[in-house]
Protein backbone atom coordinates (compact mmCIF):
# COMPACT_ATOMS: atom_id res chain seq x y z
CA UNK A 1 0.00 0.00 0.00
CA UNK A 2 1.40 3.13 -0.88
CA UNK A 3 2.09 6.08 1.51
CA UNK A 4 -0.76 8.86 1.46
CA UNK A 5 -0.42 12.35 0.07
CA UNK A 6 0.18 15.34 2.10
CA UNK A 7 -2.86 17.81 2.15
CA UNK A 8 -1.23 21.48 2.72
CA UNK A 9 -3.69 24.41 2.88
CA UNK A 10 -2.66 27.94 1.84
CA UNK A 11 -5.11 30.82 3.35
CA UNK A 12 -5.06 34.31 3.55
CA UNK A 13 -7.48 37.39 3.27
CA UNK A 14 -7.99 39.05 -0.68
CA UNK A 15 -4.87 40.79 -1.96
CA UNK A 16 -2.19 38.66 0.57
CA UNK A 17 -0.82 36.93 -2.61
CA UNK A 18 -1.62 33.36 -0.88
CA UNK A 19 -2.37 32.61 -4.38
CA UNK A 20 1.36 33.11 -5.45
CA UNK A 21 2.68 31.19 -2.69
CA UNK A 22 0.69 28.24 -3.10
CA UNK A 23 1.72 28.13 -6.52
CA UNK A 24 5.61 28.50 -5.24
CA UNK A 25 5.08 25.89 -2.55
CA UNK A 26 3.85 23.47 -5.38
CA UNK A 27 6.32 23.71 -7.99
CA UNK A 28 8.97 23.40 -4.74
CA UNK A 29 7.71 20.20 -3.79
CA UNK A 30 7.85 18.72 -7.40
CA UNK A 31 10.67 19.79 -7.73
CA UNK A 32 12.02 17.65 -4.86
CA UNK A 33 10.27 14.41 -6.74
CA UNK A 34 6.89 14.44 -5.06
CA UNK A 35 3.99 13.91 -6.99
CA UNK A 36 1.50 17.11 -6.52
CA UNK A 37 -2.10 18.34 -7.43
CA UNK A 38 -2.54 22.22 -7.49
CA UNK A 39 -6.20 23.51 -6.63
CA UNK A 40 -8.39 25.98 -5.50
CA UNK A 41 -11.35 27.09 -3.81
CA UNK A 42 -14.24 28.05 -5.36
CA UNK A 43 -13.49 25.09 -8.02
CA UNK A 44 -13.61 25.09 -11.34
CA UNK A 45 -16.47 23.08 -11.96
CA UNK A 46 -20.42 23.87 -12.21
CA UNK A 47 -20.72 24.44 -8.85
CA UNK A 48 -17.61 26.32 -7.76
CA UNK A 49 -19.14 29.08 -11.01
CA UNK A 50 -22.44 29.68 -8.87
CA UNK A 51 -20.21 30.83 -5.91
CA UNK A 52 -18.40 33.27 -8.12
CA UNK A 53 -21.43 34.36 -9.43
CA UNK A 54 -22.64 34.64 -5.79
CA UNK A 55 -19.53 36.52 -4.92
CA UNK A 56 -20.23 39.06 -7.36
CA UNK A 57 -22.09 42.42 -7.27
CA UNK A 58 -24.62 41.43 -9.70
CA UNK A 59 -25.67 38.50 -8.50
CA UNK A 60 -25.61 39.10 -4.46
CA UNK A 61 -26.02 36.02 -1.90
CA UNK A 62 -26.71 36.07 1.72
CA UNK A 63 -24.00 34.81 3.80
CA UNK A 64 -25.87 31.88 4.75
CA UNK A 65 -26.35 31.11 0.95
CA UNK A 66 -22.73 31.72 0.26
CA UNK A 67 -21.70 29.13 3.62
CA UNK A 68 -24.45 26.68 2.09
CA UNK A 69 -22.73 26.77 -1.57
CA UNK A 70 -19.23 26.83 -0.37
CA UNK A 71 -20.25 23.30 1.56
CA UNK A 72 -21.34 21.70 -1.71
CA UNK A 73 -18.80 22.80 -3.51
CA UNK A 74 -16.44 21.82 -1.18
CA UNK A 75 -17.66 18.49 -0.41
CA UNK A 76 -17.79 17.58 -4.24
CA UNK A 77 -14.12 18.83 -4.30
CA UNK A 78 -13.59 16.39 -1.88
CA UNK A 79 -15.07 13.20 -3.26
CA UNK A 80 -15.55 13.36 -7.13
CA UNK A 81 -13.48 9.94 -8.68
CA UNK A 82 -11.88 12.02 -10.96
CA UNK A 83 -10.46 15.51 -9.45
CA UNK A 84 -11.28 14.48 -5.75
CA UNK A 85 -8.86 16.13 -3.32
CA UNK A 86 -9.57 12.22 -1.35
CA UNK A 87 -8.49 10.09 -4.33
CA UNK A 88 -5.27 12.25 -5.07
CA UNK A 89 -4.36 11.69 -0.91
CA UNK A 90 -5.28 8.19 -1.67
CA UNK A 91 -2.84 7.73 -4.39
CA UNK A 92 0.21 8.90 -2.49
CA UNK A 93 -0.36 12.58 -4.46
CA UNK A 94 0.03 15.77 -2.46
CA UNK A 95 -2.68 18.39 -2.44
CA UNK A 96 -1.98 21.95 -2.52
CA UNK A 97 -4.57 23.72 -2.14
CA UNK A 98 -5.61 27.71 -2.19
CA UNK A 99 -8.37 28.61 0.45
CA UNK A 100 -10.59 25.48 2.33
CA UNK A 101 -13.12 25.73 4.91
CA UNK A 102 -10.84 28.34 7.07
CA UNK A 103 -12.43 30.99 4.52
CA UNK A 104 -15.74 29.77 5.07
CA UNK A 105 -15.88 30.05 9.12
CA UNK A 106 -14.20 33.90 8.53
CA UNK A 107 -16.06 35.08 5.63
CA UNK A 108 -19.29 33.65 5.63
CA UNK A 109 -18.78 32.85 9.59
CA UNK A 110 -18.42 36.04 10.91
CA UNK A 111 -21.31 37.84 9.20
CA UNK A 112 -24.23 35.21 9.89
CA UNK A 113 -23.97 32.05 11.96
CA UNK A 114 -20.22 30.96 13.16
CA UNK A 115 -21.06 27.96 14.98
CA UNK A 116 -23.00 26.52 11.96
CA UNK A 117 -20.87 27.30 9.84
CA UNK A 118 -17.62 25.86 11.11
CA UNK A 119 -19.63 22.63 12.79
CA UNK A 120 -21.44 21.72 9.18
CA UNK A 121 -17.53 22.09 7.74
CA UNK A 122 -15.91 20.19 10.49
CA UNK A 123 -18.20 17.65 10.94
CA UNK A 124 -19.06 16.98 7.40
CA UNK A 125 -17.59 12.85 6.87
CA UNK A 126 -16.80 13.72 3.18
CA UNK A 127 -14.67 16.91 4.17
CA UNK A 128 -11.45 15.87 4.72
CA UNK A 129 -9.31 18.00 7.24
CA UNK A 130 -5.96 19.01 6.03
CA UNK A 131 -2.25 18.18 7.68
CA UNK A 132 -1.18 21.66 7.68
CA UNK A 133 -2.64 25.21 6.93
CA UNK A 134 -0.48 27.95 6.31
CA UNK A 135 -1.56 31.20 6.77
CA UNK A 136 -0.55 34.24 5.13
CA UNK A 137 -1.15 37.08 7.40
CA UNK A 138 -0.89 40.76 5.40
CA UNK A 139 -1.63 44.12 6.84
CA UNK A 140 -5.55 44.96 4.80
CA UNK A 141 -3.95 48.18 3.36
CA UNK A 142 -1.39 46.74 1.41
CA UNK A 143 -3.54 43.44 0.82
CA UNK A 144 -6.20 46.62 -0.78
CA UNK A 145 -2.96 47.91 -2.88
CA UNK A 146 -2.70 44.17 -4.47
CA UNK A 147 -5.96 43.76 -5.28
CA UNK A 148 -6.70 47.63 -7.13
CA UNK A 149 -3.52 47.28 -8.98
CA UNK A 150 -4.93 44.05 -10.37
CA UNK A 151 -8.04 43.43 -10.61
CA UNK A 152 -11.38 45.60 -12.92
CA UNK A 153 -13.94 44.30 -10.71
CA UNK A 154 -14.10 43.26 -7.03
CA UNK A 155 -15.88 40.44 -5.35
CA UNK A 156 -18.24 41.16 -2.28
CA UNK A 157 -15.58 40.98 0.07
CA UNK A 158 -12.88 42.95 -1.64
CA UNK A 159 -14.69 46.54 -1.52
CA UNK A 160 -12.25 48.41 1.40
CA UNK A 161 -9.58 47.72 3.74
CA UNK A 162 -12.07 48.14 6.13
CA UNK A 163 -14.23 45.31 4.93
CA UNK A 164 -10.95 43.05 4.54
CA UNK A 165 -9.79 44.13 7.93
CA UNK A 166 -13.25 42.82 9.13
CA UNK A 167 -13.14 39.80 7.46
CA UNK A 168 -9.63 39.11 8.18
CA UNK A 169 -8.18 35.26 9.31
CA UNK A 170 -5.34 34.95 11.98
CA UNK A 171 -3.65 31.87 12.67
CA UNK A 172 -4.95 32.28 16.49
CA UNK A 173 -8.96 32.42 15.18
CA UNK A 174 -8.28 29.64 13.29
CA UNK A 175 -7.41 27.19 15.96
CA UNK A 176 -10.01 24.37 14.78
CA UNK A 177 -8.89 20.48 15.38
CA UNK A 178 -7.79 19.82 11.87
CA UNK A 179 -4.63 19.98 11.72
CA UNK A 180 -0.80 22.53 12.24
CA UNK A 181 -2.05 26.45 11.59
CA UNK A 182 1.21 28.31 11.09
CA UNK A 183 0.99 32.28 10.82
CA UNK A 184 3.39 33.39 8.07
CA UNK A 185 3.40 37.28 7.84
CA UNK A 186 4.99 38.13 4.26
CA UNK A 187 6.47 40.92 2.69
CA UNK A 188 4.53 40.92 -0.58
CA UNK A 189 7.08 42.63 -2.33
CA UNK A 190 9.57 40.23 -1.32
CA UNK A 191 7.64 37.13 -2.70
CA UNK A 192 9.15 34.46 0.00
CA UNK A 193 8.30 31.15 -1.19
CA UNK A 194 6.38 29.19 1.54
CA UNK A 195 7.95 25.79 0.23
CA UNK A 196 11.38 27.28 1.57
CA UNK A 197 9.76 28.27 4.91
CA UNK A 198 7.54 24.98 5.27
CA UNK A 199 9.68 22.11 4.27
CA UNK A 200 10.42 21.00 8.15
CA UNK A 201 6.82 21.26 8.63
CA UNK A 202 6.24 18.76 6.29
CA UNK A 203 8.88 16.56 7.47
CA UNK A 204 7.62 16.48 10.34
CA UNK A 205 4.04 15.53 9.27
CA UNK A 206 5.73 12.88 7.13
CA UNK A 207 7.51 11.55 10.32
CA UNK A 208 4.60 11.81 12.50
CA UNK A 209 2.33 9.65 10.25
CA UNK A 210 5.07 6.94 10.40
Amino acid sequence: MSEKGLFIVIEGVDGSGKTTQAELLAAYLRSKGRRVHHTAEPTASGLGGMVRDGLGAEHPRTNDELAAMFLADRVAHNVSPKSGIRRYIESGTDVVCDRYYYSSIAYQGVGGSLEWVAAMNLNCPSIMKPDICIFIDLDPEKCMEHIQAGRSHFEIYEENAAVIEGRSMSAESLTVPSGAIVGLGLLFTILLPVALVVLGIVVCVIRRRK
